[in-house]
C-alpha cells in the first residue's frame, strides 16, 4: 500500500493555478501589447482585444493573491516562515551541487531539504519579485492610458521597467515550468502536487524534502494512503 503525504492545500493549488495560468496569458498578450510588429500584424479590433485581456488578466494576478491571503492569514505566515526561514548546512550544500545534479542526477546525492528547498526560495522569489515589479509598473501604464495624467517620461521608465520584468519572468518562469512540470526526471510526477490532488508520494517526499517528509511521518496528520486517497 503506498502512503502520500498533503503538500498543498485546495486552496493553495487554485491560487498557484490561477496565477501560473495568468503568467502565461499575460507574456502572450503582452507581447502584442509591447512589441509593434506583432501589434500591425494582426487587425486594430484583435489588439484592442488583447489589450482589454491583458488588463483584465493583469487585474487577476493581482487580486487573486490578495483575496487568497486574507481568506487564509495563517497560510501566509507559514509561507513567508519557509521562504525566509535561516539557510542551514544542507541548504548552501544542495545549491552547490544543484548543476552536477541536474546534468547527472544519478551520481550525485542532494543532502534532505525542509518544507522549501535552497533553490525553491531562490527561483520562487524571484518570481515573486518580477509578479511584484510587472503589477506595480502595470498598475502605473493602466493608470496612464485610462484615467490619469502621468508625464511622459513617467511612462517611458514605467514601460522599461515592465519589460526588463517580464524578461526576468520568462526566465525564471521557464526554470520554475521546466521542474514544477515534472520536466526533469528526478521531478517526474510532481506536476499532481500543484495540478493535481496535492500529495506526494512519502518515497518522493522523503527523496526531495527529506527534513520535512521525516517531521511529517512523525506527526502523522497528513499522511494518507491509496484507500484514502481514492476515497
Amino acid at each position: 500500500m503506498t502512503r502520500y503525504i498533503k503538500r498543498h492545500t485546495l486552496q493553495t493549488r487554485i491560487t498557484h493555478g490561477t496565477v501560473a495560468v495568468s503568467c502565461i496569458l499575460l507574456a502572450i498578450t503582452g507581447l502584442f501589447v509591447f512589441v509593434p510588429a506583432l501589434t500591425t500584424a494582426v487587425p486594430p479590433h484583435v489588439v484592442l482585444m488583447i489589450r482589454r485581456a491583458h488588463r483584465i488578466l493583469g487585474v487577476i494576478i493581482i487580486l487573486v493573491p490578495l483575496i487568497s491571503a486574507i481568506l487564509a492569514p495563517k497560510g501566509v505566515a507559514h509561507l513567508f516562515h519557509n521562504y525566509f526561514a535561516k539557510w542551514d548546512k544542507d541548504d548552501f550544500v544542495w545549491m552547490k551541487k544543484f548543476i552536477p545534479y541536474m546534468l547527472a542526477p544519478k551520481k550525485i546525492h542532494m543532502p534532505d531539504q525542509h518544507e522549501v528547498k535552497a533553490g525553491q526560495r531562490v527561483a520562487d522569489g524571484a518570481l515573486i519579485v518580477g509578479v511584484l515589479v510587472m503589477a506595480i509598473s502595470g498598475i502605473f501604464l493602466l493608470a496612464g492610458t485610462s484615467f490619469a495624467e502621468l508625464s511622459a517620461s513617467t511612462m517611458v521608465v514605467m514601460r522599461l521597467i515592465h519589460d526588463i520584468a517580464f524578461l526576468w519572468m520568462v526566465i525564471f518562469g521557464l526554470a520554475h515550468i521546466y521542474l514544477g512540470a515534472g520536466i526533469f526526471q528526478p521531478y517526474r510526477g510532481t506536476r499532481r502536487l500543484m495540478f493535481g490532488d496535492g500529495n506526494v508520494e512519502e518515497s518522493d517526499a522523503l527523496y526531495h524534502w527529506g527534513h520535512w517528509a521525516v517531521d511529517e511521518i512523525d506527526k502523522g496528520e497528513k499522511i494518507t494512503d491509496d484507500e484514502e486517497v481514492v476515497a
